[in-house]
């Protein structure tokens, strides 16, 4: 009788022992970052926002495909879909996250994608309303929202929606530009304006402004009036001189953080996908370590919002790839903090 090839190699081979529930496969669907459909690290759908308080999530994954208020180049629409994309790299369905560069492991906690805000073209006031209300229903819900732009325009909705949490919050931004135009040609809601739109909103009690440098839409004006109004304005080399243990401390200790991380504060030669590029950036572990060492100060992480991922200047998917990966590092370092973990001290 004769037999095949395959089956007499098949036959020679001995079985493995099982493997242990770290990381293995034992059961269910391999489920490939490739298969399937593609939500922000494949985790579940939720699309019927009235009954999110019962999804038993942790965080929700909101897009805004919203670039209306660029002033360069566009394109910022398609991140949403760009980062979900990108995320599916870390999809390997792994229940703990194991980080061998600080020994950390880490879980995600339960997280549902849901969806995105139904954009009106041409009309980014509207939009902006509809982002609005959107966070307020993922707020209210009690989950804590993880958005994805779109541009920077969208971190005033997303702020407003925070009036919400009944509590002041101090916002983080990491950046390349201050974003603190007051009103240009009658615009006021664009994407250079959205910091001092924020600062202006009573439960905004704070601003730090982390990564800012090189030349902006922001004149000497800008800076002045951001320093009066309460903003700490820090570059990236005045950061590296302090080192990020230093700058995380300055942060007010228990406070409630919302963080707004514009693509365009990491430098171009790792986040060159953005519409407007500037040398001098932040590398990722910097703002890795950024995250993680507010968060594990603060009393809790209300919301964050990644913006300026913009796919058509993105080669190879590089800086949608990164802006999923710090999306992911912020919820694992979040849920430790919920779960009653303290992230891992790091000297810097």
């Amino acid at each position: 009788r004769r037999v095949s090839w395959l089956s007499a190699a098949l036959a020679g081979v001995q079985t493995l022992p099982a493997l242990a529930a770290e990381g293995s496969y034992e059961s269910g669907r391999l489920d490939l970052p490739f298969v399937g459909h593609c939500t922000f690290g494949k985790f579940p759908p939720f699309t019927d926002w009235q009954r999110l308080n019962a999804s038993g999530a942790d965080f929700a994954v909101l897009g805004v495909p919203n670039d209306m208020g660029t002033q360069w180049r566009s394109g910022a629409r398609m991140g949403p879909r760009s980062v979900r994309e990108a995320s599916t790299l870390y999809s390997f369905g792994h229940k703990q996250v194991y980080d061998a560069d600080t020994g950390e492991t880490y879980e995600y906690g339960e997280v549902i994608d849901v969806g995105d805000v139904d954009v009106v073209h041409s009309d980014i006031m509207t939009t902006h309303n509809r982002t609005q209300q959107a966070v307020e229903t993922i707020l209210e819900a009690g989950l804590v929202p993880f958005i994805i732009g779109g541009d920077h325009s969208i971190t005033a909705p997303n702020c407003a929606a925070l009036a919400k949490v009944g509590k002041p919050i101090v916002l983080v931004q990491i950046d390349a530009h201050l974003d603190f135009v007051d009103v240009r040609h009658g615009v006021r809601y664009g994407h250079g304006n959205c910091m001092r739109r924020c600062l202006e909103m009573p439960h905004i009690q704070q601003i730090f402004q982390l990564g800012i440098r090189g030349v902006s839409s922001t004149g000497k004006s800008g800076f002045e009036d951001a320093t009066r109004m309460g903003s700490t304005i820090l570059s990236v080399r005045k950061i590296r001189e302090l080192g990020i243990a230093t700058v995380a401390n300055m942060i007010p200790a228990d406070a409630l953080i919302y963080f707004s991380v514009d693509i365009d504060g990491l430098d171009p030669s790792i986040a060159g996908g953005t519409g407007t590029p500037s040398h001098g950036g932040f590398m990722y572990y910097e703002v890795k370590d950024l995250l993680r060492l507010i968060i594990a100060r603060s009393q809790k992480l209300v919301g964050l919002d990644l913006v300026e991922v913009a796919p058509p200047y993105d080669n190879n998917q590089v800086t949608a790839t990164l802006a999923a990966r710090l999306m992911l590092d912020a919820m694992g370092f979040a849920y430790a903090k919920r779960a009653g973990g303290a992230a891992q001290k790091v000297e810097l």
